[in-house]
């Protein structure tokens, strides 16, 4: 069986987005003397508008992939890397890397990662060479390690940090990058430690589900 381990990570699609925030949000309802409005645009405003911005890149309808990191599997060959550079590539060769891919694995990799990249590919007219749900039902086998360590109980999701923690595995963050940082990362042209802390989250998820398969 050939196995795909992987991850992404993601940006805001277009500053522009920030004058679209700003020009739609408003002060709190409550806030009804001229001092405390003055305050929110002063000091919170801007806040406010930063982190609205950020979290754009969490929806493919308004973030971009920046990279994809993966590593293959098929018995004893193992091949890992990282996808990146312009968006329209890295999904060409995302899915040039699918094609013989019987089971793909990640963390949150259903709610977040396989759907962000789908839903990616057909904004920029990219045919996948898998379809990954026909009618709702996963076509492919998935391993959301993340949705089986909770068993699919919907109700305790835990952070690949905590979990690493957990089962003895170094922690992908322990380096001081995560998600949250990506953006300033990628602003302070650091690309190159983003893809390396996205590999860092294959291996940490790649490590756990060798555990959870019981595996090592």
């Amino acid at each position: 069986m050939i196995q795909l381990f992987l991850d992404i990570e993601t940006l805001p699609a277009n500053e522009s987005l920030r004058l679209e925030i700003e020009t739609t949000i408003t002060p709190p309802k409550n806030f009804s003397s001229p001092e405390r409005i003055n305050k929110w645009i002063d000091e919170e405003k801007p806040q406010e508008i930063e982190s609205r911005f950020r979290k754009t890149s969490l929806k493919a309808h308004t973030g971009k992939i920046l990279c994809i990191g993966y590593i293959k599997e098929n018995g004893a060959q193992k091949t890992e890397g990282v996808l990146s550079g312009l968006e329209a590539g890295i999904l060409k060769e995302f899915w040039k890397l699918s094609q013989d891919v019987d089971q793909f694995i990640g963390f949150n990799v259903i709610g977040f990662d396989l759907k962000y990249i789908w839903q990616r590919s057909i904004i920029l007219n990219i045919p996948p060479s898998k379809v990954l749900i026909g009618n709702g039902t996963p076509t492919h086998s998935v391993f959301d390690v993340m949705q089986e360590w909770d068993m699919w109980s919907g109700r305790d999701y835990i952070s690949l940090d905590t979990l690493s923690i957990t089962l003895g595995i170094t922690s992908p963050k322990s380096g001081g990058l995560n998600g949250s940082l990506v953006y300033d990362y990628f602003m302070n042209e650091r690309c190159q430690e983003i893809y390396d802390y996205c590999l860092k989250d294959v291996i940490a998820t790649r490590e756990i589900y060798l555990k959870m398969t019981f595996q090592s």
